[in-house]
């Protein structure tokens, strides 16, 4: 499990094991906080391993599958830390698939929505190639996941390696960064300080949150029962980032005011997954809604406030 300390990875890991397997978790902690697996510490099925996956990658004995979710993920980080991005995207990409033909292990990638760059076609299904500009200062991000994308497939097809990919869209939950340059993040944290709430251009662009522990079943039956082909797992319900905002104003209470700042480059104006793959081949579809899943996640950081 690449990335194993980060947001994704950690809940990841945390099934993988309820589920009753053995996991070996990587991560070089460039994003990744040893806090999100310290519950694992004495878990005898779990074992850590520092380490930079764009690096040269052994694994000794049996593996069955490889979770390759290594890589900044908000836009705070892979801004930052362009080239580490482009890397991991590549350079682990192709460490990794390595590891999984050896292996004879079944692989899967973690994608992402921004694979569909600021999209012409909505809500956005699996086949369709996306908008993105590959010079702009997200495409470090966005086309490190789509040449990702297309080495899992030639692996795929080349060596005959077993490959899943999900495409991840907007998740939120406990164990997401304080501050991350992520939406839902920044606006809990500024109401539960009392500071504005900053809004990206007038609010209207949209986008669809999908609760952690949804994704994180969608990926597990992704890898168990899905196939090839990339699949869209995320919520299709839609709202405008105002709306959200109003949302977290209420749930916490605060009297916070909201701030509008310049839209970042190509920032897309609108997302929403097609998730009939996922309903049709894995009998998937989210179950906890947004203020539900808002409640829990507000919980989570008046907990990592007051420490």
């Amino acid at each position: 499990m690449t990335g194993a300390a980060g947001f994704l990875g950690s809940h990841l890991c945390d099934r993988l094991l309820r589920d009753g397997h053995d996991v070996l978790g990587m991560d070089n902690l460039l994003t990744g906080s040893l806090a999100n697996i310290a519950h694992l510490e004495g878990n005898s099925r779990f074992r850590f391993v520092r380490h930079d996956v764009t690096n040269y990658l052994e694994v000794s004995g049996p593996l069955e599958g490889v979770f390759h979710f290594a890589s900044p993920a908000s836009p705070v980080d892979y801004l930052a830390l362009p080239i580490q991005t482009l890397k991991v995207g590549s350079l682990g990409t192709h460490k990794t698939l390595g590891l999984a033909k050896a292996k004879t292990a079944r692989f899967l990638l973690a994608s992402t929505s921004e694979v569909y760059g600021d999209p012409h076609v909505h809500p956005q299904p699996e086949s369709y190639w996306g908008h993105v500009n590959p010079v702009g200062p997200r495409g470090v991000y966005d086309e490190a996941k789509r040449f990702a994308e297309a080495m899992t497939m030639a692996y795929h097809r080349h060596h005959g390696v077993d490959t899943r990919i999900v495409r991840i869209f907007n998740t939120y939950g406990p164990r997401m960064r304080a501050r991350d340059g992520r939406v839902v993040s920044n606006f809990i944290v500024q109401a539960l300080k009392g500071e504005p709430l900053t809004i990206y251009g007038d609010g209207s662009q949209t986008r669809s949150f999908c609760y952690v522990d949804d994704l994180i079943d969608g990926i597990v039956r992704l890898f168990e029962r899905g196939g090839a082909e990339p699949v869209n797992i995320g919520n299709p319900d839609e709202f405008t980032v105002r709306q959200l905002a109003e949302h977290v104003l209420r749930l916490t209470g605060s009297g916070s005011s909201v701030v509008e700042c310049d839209l970042p480059v190509d920032d897309p104006r609108q997302r929403r997954p097609d998730i009939g793959r996922a309903r049709e081949t894995l009998g998937w579809q989210p179950t906890v809604g947004l203020e539900e899943g808002l409640r829990r996640t507000i919980a989570y950081f008046k907990q990592v406030l007051a420490d």
